[in-house]
């Protein structure tokens, strides 16, 4: 195990299976891992408060029993917030070609920004591939069965607020 806090930033909304996955992952890897909601005021419009994401997020961290894991939420630069709290890694997860793209920009702005912090990419395991959080988005707002996708607290919170907007 390495001795470094890692930091895995994401909108989350919502957590899935594949995010619960490289949590889980990155757990086994660092000693320690704060993983963040960002708060991106020039995001689309969230389906989630932040609030109910770091609920979520906090939750599937307990049912996973990870000790060394600890949920936040933060806005700005995300290597601003990874310096701020000594994090000497980012994790970044690929799923697909077009993750790479944008990330590899996104790594070599934050290495610009500040060259002590590194990026990790992991790859989710094979069976979330070409999960997204907007994917599940759309299929719970179709009726559609995310069982697979996301874990039995997501799920529930997910069914209601997509029955209450729609």
């Amino acid at each position: 195990m390495m001795k470094t806090l890692a930091l895995y930033p994401g909108s989350f909304d919502p957590v899935t299976k594949g995010h619960e996955d490289l949590i889980r992952r990155c757990a086994s890897l660092f000693e320690n891992v704060v993983v963040a909601v960002a708060h991106n005021p020039n995001k689309q419009v969230s389906l989630f408060e932040v609030e109910e994401r770091l609920k979520f997020l906090t939750k599937s961290v307990e049912i996973m029993g990870l000790s060394n894991v600890s949920v936040t939420q933060f806005s700005g630069l995300t290597v601003k917030f990874a310096k701020q709290i000594g994090a000497s890694v980012i994790i970044r997860g690929l799923r697909v070609i077009s993750d790479f793209e944008y990330e590899c920009s996104m790594y070599q702005a934050n290495r610009t920004l500040e060259d002590t912090i590194d990026t990790l990419f992991l790859m989710p395991s094979l069976e979330y591939q070409f999960l997204s959080s907007r994917m599940v988005r759309e299929i719970a707002y179709f009726q559609g069965d995310i069982t697979s996708f996301v874990s039995p607290h997501v799920q529930q919170a997910l069914l209601q607020k997509v029955k209450s907007t729609a």
